[in-house]
């Protein structure tokens, strides 16, 4: 990857089907096909899962941290695929999920993800969210190329 503003959200959205209020990932870092994805999300203090989950003591759901995870993963599998068009990939399991520390409006959630195992229709990945340098959530996850 040589400048991080061809990866940008207008990229990312020609990539990924997802869309406000459910798009979790800001910008690419850097990609290396086959391997791994650099990418981030700004948390800001109006996502809208902040009204309920805590008022007044916002934190980010795990789920949406594993979501944002998925996604950037979606990205590094989909990007190259010259089939990719008309496909989703679906997400299909996730294993050893743990949650390390609270993500808060004003972080910016940096997600790591390394391919273990492609295959045409299956792909298994391990996913880090980190604040700060600082883990917050880790998972294995899995996922299936589907028609859309």
């Amino acid at each position: 990857m040589s400048d991080e503003n061809e990866y940008d959200i207008r990229w990312i959205t020609s990539v990924l089907p997802h869309r406000y209020p459910f798009l979790l990932v800001d910008r690419v870092l850097e990609i290396e096909p086959g391997r791994r994805i650099r990418a981030y999300k700004n948390v800001t203090a109006n996502e809208d899962f902040f009204n309920g989950h805590f008022p007044g003591h916002p934190v980010m759901p795990g789920v949406m941290i594993i979501e944002g995870m998925a996604q950037a993963a979606g990205i590094l599998t989909l990007h190259d695929r010259q089939e990719s068009d008309g496909k989703l990939m679906y997400f299909t399991g996730i294993d050893r999920a743990r949650f390390r520390r609270p993500v808060v409006p004003g972080d910016r959630l940096d997600y790591e993800i390394e391919i273990l195992r492609l295959r045409d229709t299956y792909c298994k990945l391990r996913g880090e969210a980190r604040v700060d340098g600082q883990l917050a959530a880790e998972a294995t996850m899995a996922s299936a190329l589907v028609d859309r």
